[in-house]
Parts: C-alpha cells; sequence; structure tokens
C-alpha cells in the first residue's frame, strides 16, 4: 500500500493550492484520511482530516480557509488550501488508516511529505 502526494509548492501570501493523496495497492478499505504538517524541530500536527462518513476536523488555525475532500472511488483525498500565509508553511504530509482486508484492522499509512511554501 502507498500514498503518493502531491501539489505542494512556492505561492504568494494569499494564494491558494491544492494537495493530492492517492492511495495504490491492494488492500480492503480506507477509513479516515488526513493531512497533517511539520516544521523543522516541531512536532507534526494534525491540519484536517474526514472520515468515511465525510464528516471534517480542521485545525482551528486553518478554520474557513483549507477544505478536505474525498474521492472514494479514486482512493483520494484533497486539501484545498485558499488565503495561505507564512505561517502555513510546513511539509504536509498524508495520513490514511487503511485495513488490508475486511477483518483486518485499520492501521495508519503515511505518505511522503510535499512542501508548500508561502513567501513573497
Amino acid at each position: 500500500v502507498q500514498l503518493q502526494a502531491s501539489g505542494g509548492g512556492l505561492v504568494q501570501p494569499g494564494g491558494s493550492l491544492r494537495l493530492s493523496c492517492a492511495a495504490s495497492g491492494r488492500f480492503g478499505s480506507i477509513s479516515d484520511m488526513g493531512w497533517y504538517r511539520q516544521v523543522p524541530g516541531e512536532e507534526r500536527d494534525l491540519v484536517a482530516r474526514i472520515g468515511s462518513d465525510g464528516i471534517r476536523k480542521y485545525a482551528d488555525s486553518v478554520k474557513g480557509r483549507f477544505t478536505i475532500s474525498r474521492d472514494n472511488a479514486k482512493n483520494t483525498a484533497y486539501l484545498q488550501m485558499n488565503s495561505l500565509k507564512p505561517e502555513d508553511t510546513a511539509v504536509y504530509y498524508c495520513n490514511a488508516d487503511i485495513r488490508l482486508h475486511r477483518f483486518a484492522v485499520f492501521n495508519p499509512y503515511w505518505g511522503q511529505g510535499t512542501q508548500v511554501t508561502v513567501s513573497s
């Protein structure tokens, strides 16, 4: 099972970016999918998560600016980031709770990080 993250880059303050996270390989099902971010010397923090039922959770710092969504048919989650601020600069990691078959437990999987830099 692999999670492939994409969509990071350099953007000016106030700009937008859209991150994608696609799960591939052989597995049974995915429950929650989410995005976390990390800056050097700090812990990895939750940005947003979305359940298989569509229920969303956001960090207070991104509420109203970021939107998480998912396409279950494509096993892909998206993070639309608007009104970006310099403090959003970080490496963003996607995460998904996946079980390999219907009788297995869900385990967390991580994608490679994608750098988001907000700077003028």
